[in-house]
């Protein structure tokens, strides 16, 4: 039977796994729920390995082909990432998150069903050489569960020779896939700086320190960074998200904290970028006589897809879709910590359309069930692509 025609049978099924998990989200690691029912389909469908705990509560599962073959590549990875957000679900489905404040508002309900789904079909036809290792993993949002399922030997253990991701991508319409060989997704830094001036009353100003004028004049610095230090042709964010200061309106405030995000897509602009906040921060500091605390951390690398393995998914994606419906995307600025995995082995991350929908993150998200067949599809056909005979 046709791959198609044998998901398109499959599709009840997918959907309403991924039904019952967008009812029950889960936040970071904190996924025992849907590791457990992730543990158990593969269980059912008769993986030859099932490992549970990778990465705090990260689920793997092995399946073997019954094909001989002679390829180079004899284990490669598929990776789906299984946490929700902290996010008041406004969808009204039927079928919306049980759990207030908590709903799968980036899609992973659809991407750990769509795996699920091609394990099922892959542990039942083996049509390929070679292992084919499935990867569930917690904490996408934010909390680097990639890296830790590496740390806890991922790859080692598993024999994981090349890694691959997929993300739908809400305005991508239904059937179609979008890629780019290089960067795809920026690294992330954090920003925190704590202004300590000098407070008091309002109609005495030039007895005061006024940290929240400070905080107006440092955030108009560090949008300069971008607009006038980063060259016009690179890329680059700096965006300051939070400003906590005072609570009266006679109270000039002794104290400010500001709070933001950077996102970069080379080391150079990044490293640039570190530079000069701590330079603007000094400065405003010196010029305002206020004390200024900043703490820059750095959290998910770019995301760098490998130049062979995005031709090969690119074509996998062409065979699934059709030629006219996979396109080259520009880089985005929204970070993605399968980025870890791609430092750790060659791969290729992807987009699958979810069509006319609300942005990723948003309270009226849905994944779009009707993309399963293709994502699908496309883990299916990677594999066998990859480990054919």
């Amino acid at each position: 039977m046709p791959i198609v025609n044998r998901v398109a049978d499959l599709q009840p099924d997918i959907q309403a796994w991924r039904r019952d998990i967008h009812q029950h989200p889960e936040l970071l690691y904190d996924v025992h729920r849907t590791a457990a029912f992730v543990a158990d389909r593969l269980r059912e469908f008769g993986c030859d390995e099932v490992a549970t705990g990778l990465g705090k509560t990260g689920v793997v599962g092995v399946i073997r082909g019954k094909r001989q073959g002679t390829r180079e590549v004899k284990v490669i990875g598929l990776r789906a990432d299984m946490d929700a957000l902290p996010i008041e679900e406004a969808t009204h489905l039927p079928y919306a998150s049980k759990t207030p404040g908590k709903m799968h508002a980036c899609g992973h309900d659809g991407h750990t069903a769509m795996l699920l789904g091609a394990a099922r079909y892959l542990a039942e036809t083996r049509n390929f050489a070679g292992s084919a290792v499935v990867i569930f993993q917690p904490a996408e949002e934010g909390g680097a569960g990639a890296k830790a399922m590496i740390k806890d030997g991922l790859m080692e253990r598993f024999g994981i020779e090349q890694v691959y991701g997929m993300h739908n991508g809400p305005g991508i319409p239904v059937g179609s896939f979008a890629i780019r060989q290089g960067p795809i997704m920026a690294a992330t830094a954090s920003v925190d700086i704590r202004i300590e001036g000098h407070g008091g009353h309002a109609a005495r100003p030039h007895k005061c320190i006024d940290s929240v004028l400070v905080g107006t004049q440092l955030i108009t610095a560090l949008q300069q960074i971008v607009s006038r230090n980063v060259d016009p042709l690179e890329s680059a964010v700096v965006s300051i998200c939070e400003f906590h200061a005072g609570n009266a309106r006679n109270v000039i405030p002794q104290t400010a904290e500001l709070r933001g995000t950077v996102r970069t897509l080379t080391r150079e602009v990044k490293d640039l970028i570190e530079k000069r906040v701590h330079e603007v921060c000094a400065g405003v500091a010196q010029v305002t006589g206020a004390r200024i605390d900043l703490t820059y951390e750095h959290g998910y690398p770019v995301t760098v897809n490998h130049a062979a393995q995005t031709e090969f998914a690119a074509r996998v994606a062409r065979e699934v879709a059709g030629d006219a419906n996979v396109h080259e995307m520009p880089p985005m600025m929204g970070a993605e910590d399968f980025s870890f995995m791609l430092e750790a082995r060659p791969g290729a991350f992807i987009f699958c359309g979810n069509g006319d929908s609300a942005g990723l993150h948003h309270p009226a998200y849905n994944f779009n069930d009707e993309a399963i067949v293709h994502g699908t599809s496309y883990w299916i056909k990677l594999v066998e692509n990859t480990l054919v005979a």
